[in-house]
């Protein structure tokens, strides 16, 4: 599998993160895209690319096993 190929599929899930139905969803989902773009990021040799999206994709994940804050009365 080519860089371009990991680059289309990270878009593609990335993509599919607008139709998850609710928050965890979408950050889990977001978290995947994220480490599918690191990863092309090291295929195509590019720190910004790297760095960027482990960060994104670590506050996706950790904030999508956060227990929501309760809602005022």
């Amino acid at each position: 599998m080519t860089a371009d190929w990991i680059g289309w599929l990270a878009t593609a899930v990335f993509l599919v993160s607008y139709f998850t139905r609710g928050p965890r969803g979408l950050r889990r989902v977001q978290g995947v895209a994220a480490c599918l773009w690191a990863l092309y990021g090291v295929l195509i040799h590019s720190l910004p690319v790297i760095v960027a999206n482990i960060l994104v994709a670590s506050v996706a994940v950790i904030s999508s096993f956060r227990k929501p804050l309760a809602s005022p009365p």
